[in-house]
């Protein structure tokens, strides 16, 4: 019934709006608002020449695209024209500036949403779904992609406002409807019994984290349920890496990351850092659930990126978004399985006696102090000034790669009651320096390849091969990233170690060689050999690059 009344609701909205075409009111209050005409409303609008910029489901990152293409307000010319004048005079209203001045309304539509001021948004709505009517050419298909999505999202926003007015909301931002149906059971029977040891060492380890995650949830308004995301996206592992080269507690890829700030260079990966990968995991969830509404949505989107789920939306051929369960049939099984698994989650923690889980036990909180250092020091040397275990130092540092600091000011966590003593005692602390690069990184262009790479840095085609661990010479691609091993790395065995006794080389491993061999080559120890260059296994791979100090043994 309450879905009869919404679509009646928008019917009724979408008649009104069809027959209001041509007569829209400006608001007097708009004064920084485009001058409209008497056929269709336009915005100022800036240059869109690139459609990506403003295509909802072209990539994963169709929100984005809705957030960032409103249209900057342009400044009136010199001789008084209005903006709008000024534009429709330099060029035509094309379709594609239709989308971005449907864009804009709809933004401005979440605004008023946002700000308790509805009529207002729906006013937005209205003169964004007229911008869109009056997009007649069906031959373009990226067009008309971007006019079902803003269609579908427009439709979506206005039941949700009609809905709001019909049912009272207990602040629906920090809810979590906790749903049980055949596939929740499904999920919870696989947690009771094929992965009981994965759900109960997951719950372990996020009493490490868990606590943060909680309290930035409470600030930014989100459910505190959203804390147990973790546990099904990375186990509560902070290194945790999937088959789509997603990191870190809450498994971002690199471009999301990006997208939310997160470091990541040579020494640093923050997607790796508990708290800063939380603060980008709750600012894409809060994306989310602007975009779709509600957050069982907006956690298939959070797997599985906007662009599926407004492409499976699309393929419903409805004006309303019902909830997750009418898009469930449609969604690639592993996102399917992805919000079961987190409600089957939710309803085990809640209740965790009454599926067997009466054995569950949680690590302490991570506690830390936070000192900022500006020179580059191994974990390792760090730990031993300190006198506790190196392995304490990683896991408070999970975003270090190389178990060291980096060669620029870096915030480093340390155990609880310490930070005062590394001040004390940080000119004990060796300064690192991190071995030279064995290979420079090349970027592959259209229309390169591989043996003109090799000539081009004077190595062979086999060496590159072997380097990247390419299954063929012939399958490179544009924009892909190739190492390529410098030259003269390789220290021959002819080499006379007494000539070189003390000095620090860089040996390339060959063929055919052990750490004992080289030890004995340069006239040293195995044991000296691994502490130079942190390794803990005896071995070793052709081509790769340690450090070896000549000398006496």
């Amino acid at each position: 019934m309450a879905r009869g009344l919404f679509l009646a609701l928008l019917s009724l909205l979408l008649f009104t709006v069809s027959c209001t075409q041509s007569s829209l009111v400006l608001r007097p209050d708009d004064a920084s608002r485009p001058e409209e005409s008497s056929q269709i409303t336009e915005p100022p609008t800036e240059d869109t020449s690139d459609p990506s910029k403003a295509a909802p489901s072209n990539t994963t990152s169709e929100e984005e695209n809705v957030l960032a293409s409103s249209p900057a307000q342009e400044e009136s010319s010199a001789n008084g024209e209005s903006p709008a004048e000024v534009d429709s005079e330099e060029e035509p209203y094309t379709d594609q500036k239709r989308v971005d001045d449907a864009l804009y309304y709809y933004q401005e539509a979440l605004e008023y949403w946002n700000s308790d001021e509805p009529d207002r948004a729906i006013l937005s709505l209205d003169q964004s779904y007229q911008v869109i009517y009056s997009i007649q050419d069906e031959d373009d298909p990226e067009i008309t992609q971007q006019k079902e999505d803003l269609r579908l999202l427009i439709s979506k926003r206005i039941l949700e406002i009609y809905a709001s007015r019909t049912h009272p909301q207990m602040d629906h931002s920090r809810e979590m409807p906790l749903v049980m149906n055949q596939y929740v059971t499904r999920e919870i029977k696989r947690f009771q019994t094929t992965e009981r040891s994965f759900f109960i060492q997951s719950y372990r380890r996020s009493g490490r984290y868990r606590p943060y995650i909680v309290e930035q949830m409470r600030k930014a308004g989100t459910p505190e349920d959203l804390s147990w995301l973790p546990l099904i996206e990375s186990g509560f592992k902070t290194k945790a890496l999937s088959r789509a080269r997603a990191l870190g507690l809450w498994q971002f890829i690199a471009s999301t990351g990006y997208r939310y700030d997160l470091r990541r260079d040579r020494w640093v990966d923050e997607r790796m850092d508990p708290e800063q990968s939380t603060q980008a995991a709750i600012a894409y969830l809060k994306v989310l659930h602007g975009l779709f509404g509600d957050w069982t949505t907006a956690l298939a989107a959070y797997n599985c990126g906007e662009g599926n789920v407004l492409r499976v939306i699309r393929q419903q051929h409805v004006n309303y978004l019902d909830d997750f369960w009418d898009l469930y049939p449609r969604l690639p099984l592993e996102t399917a399985r992805y919000v079961p698994r987190f409600l089957a989650t939710l309803h085990i923690i809640k209740d965790p006696e009454k599926y067997g889980f009466d054995d569950l036990e949680l690590d302490q909180p991570l506690m830390n102090e936070q000192v900022q250092v500006n020179r580059q020091m191994r974990l390792k040397d760090i730990a031993r000034v300190l006198d506790v275990p190196a392995k304490t130092l990683e896991e408070l540092n999970p975003s270090l790669r190389y178990k060291a600091t980096p060669n620029y000011p870096f915030t480093l966590n340390l155990p609880a009651d310490t930070s005062t003593t590394l001040l004390a005692k940080l000119e004990e602390v060796p300064q690192w320096k991190p071995p030279k690069r064995a290979y420079v990184v090349h970027r592959v262009r259209f229309g390169e390849t591989l043996s003109g790479i090799s000539l081009k840095y004077r190595v062979s085609v086999r060496r590159i091969v072997h380097a990247n661990h390419l299954r063929s010479a012939s399958r490179i691609r544009a924009g892909q990233r190739l190492k390529i091993p410098l030259r003269g790395q390789v220290i021959m065995a002819s080499t006379n170690p007494a000539r070189r006794t003390g000095s620090t080389v860089h040996y390339q491993v060959r063929r055919g060689d052990s750490l004992w061999l080289i030890a004995q080559r340069f006239n040293t120890t195995v044991t000296k050999i691994k502490a130079l260059n942190d390794i803990h296994s005896n071995l070793l791979h052709t081509g790769q690059v340690i450090l070896v100090q000549a000398g006496s043994r």
